[in-house]
C-alpha cells in the first residue's frame, strides 16, 4: 500500500474519531495540532486503525509516534 493511499484513508478516520470536517493530516500533525484529540480519542483513534487496516499496534509502537508520519511509517512497515 502506498504512503499516499494511508494518509488518505488516515485521513477519513480521523475526520470520523475527532468529528472534524475540515481536518487535513501532514507527516507533522501531532495531537497538539488537533484539539478534541485528547487521551480517550487517541484510544479511539488507534482502535479504529487497527480495525480499518486489520492490524495490530505493540504498546511500543504506540508510545514511539511523535507524530502522524511516524503512525503512516509504521503502517506502511506492515504492509511491505
Amino acid at each position: 500500500m502506498e504512503r499516499n493511499q494511508i494518509f488518505k484513508q488516515l485521513e477519513d478516520i480521523f475526520i470520523d474519531v475527532f468529528d472534524l470536517e475540515d481536518l487535513r493530516l501532514q507527516d507533522s500533525t501531532t495531537a497538539d495540532d488537533i484539539e478534541e484529540w485528547d487521551s480517550l480519542s487517541h484510544i479511539q483513534m488507534v482502535v479504529a486503525v487497527e480495525k480499518h487496516f486489520d492490524i495490530k499496534f505493540t504498546a511500543l509502537e504506540i508510545m514511539s509516534w511523535k507524530n502522524v508520519g511516524q503512525l503512516v511509517d509504521t503502517i506502511e512497515k506492515r504492509f511491505e
